[in-house]
């Protein structure tokens, strides 16, 4: 069996190279790993099947090795030692994190569903000399779907979000100096002229567009290969979720490619999970079985 060390790097997708650029790291490919392949399974993995996969993926042993051992530290993961080898189980607490991820991460392409014209406004600011404050203010905006319309406006087509926004303002302490509204826009104004101000949609098309190319031709069977593009695939997919508000098809471009995309990897994940699943169960029977030759030796 062929371990990180010295195993090809197969699989993987043919990306430009500002993406390449912001490769995954070690620790980021093997979340997806525990997602995709042991949260199902539910069983302890050794470390050999966890260098097997990540290897493929061109991650060195090492880095492996210092993914499962943070992700320990995390409270992601716990190790089982038997003898001189350590298999690695989901915590509970890793299980919860993976299943929440999963909720967003496959319930995410799921068609939009229709617009009622309502619009959630939140008027707030961070002060100016407080960097960190305005980041955490964007950052935590954005996840919940608003788009900067100008400075300290933020909009977005989901009103029932309402609660979820509030909460972020009172978490940060700006509850105080904010307003949220909820309305209709009046006799002036143009939503997609909006989604277009508040969204940088171009560049978010862009991304979409890199994700279809790269994955979109790609044809395996060998369940081995099917393994390694199945995890690029999820690895690339989950980052959506970050980046896309999920806008109603009313103010999207005509045409527009994150459906194909969303398409695409349902498609994709259909085809390469069973390979996948496979694979992963073999690596980690040929792990058992090497133990237990090894224990009656």
């Amino acid at each position: 069996m062929t371990t990180g060390k010295d195993a090809p790097d197969v699989g993987a997708p043919r990306l430009t190279r500002r993406r390449a650029l912001g490769a995954a790291s070690a620790r980021s490919l093997l979340l997806t790993v525990l997602g995709e392949l042991v949260l199902s399974t539910g069983e302890p993995a050794w470390t050999s099947a966890f260098l097997d996969v990540l290897g493929a993926l061109g991650v060195e042993e090492k880095a492996v090795r210092q993914a499962l051992a943070r992700s320990a530290d995390d409270g992601w993961v716990e190790p089982r030692r038997r003898g001189r080898r350590t298999a690695w189980a989901l915590t509970d607490g890793g299980e919860r994190m993976l299943e929440d991820g999963a909720a967003r991460i496959y319930g995410f392409g799921a068609p939009a569903a229709p617009w009622d014209g309502r619009w959630l406004l939140a008027l707030v600011g961070a002060p100016q000399a407080d960097r960190r404050l305005r980041h955490l203010l964007r950052t935590r905006l954005a996840w919940e779907g608003m788009g900067s319309l100008v400075p300290g406006a933020w909009v977005s087509p989901h009103p029932e979000r309402e609660a979820d926004v509030t909460a972020v303002l009172a978490d940060l302490g700006l509850e105080a100096e904010a307003t949220v509204f909820v309305g209709r826009l009046g006799t002036l104004g143009d939503p997609a002229r909006i989604a277009r101000t508040a969204w940088d949609l171009e560049a978010l098309a862009c991304r979409y567009t890199e994700f279809v190319e790269g994955f979109g031709s790609v044809e395996v069977t060998d369940p081995r290969e099917a393994t390694a593009w199945q995890l690029r695939l999820v690895q690339e997919w989950r980052r959506f979720p970050f980046l896309d508000p999920r806008l109603p098809p009313a103010l999207l471009p005509p045409h527009w490619v994150g459906t194909r995309a969303a398409a695409l990897f349902a498609e994709k994940h259909e085809t390469w999970k069973p390979l996948a699943d496979a694979h992963w169960t073999a690596l980690t029977r040929e792990s058992s079985t090497t133990s237990s030759m090894r224990n009656r030796s």
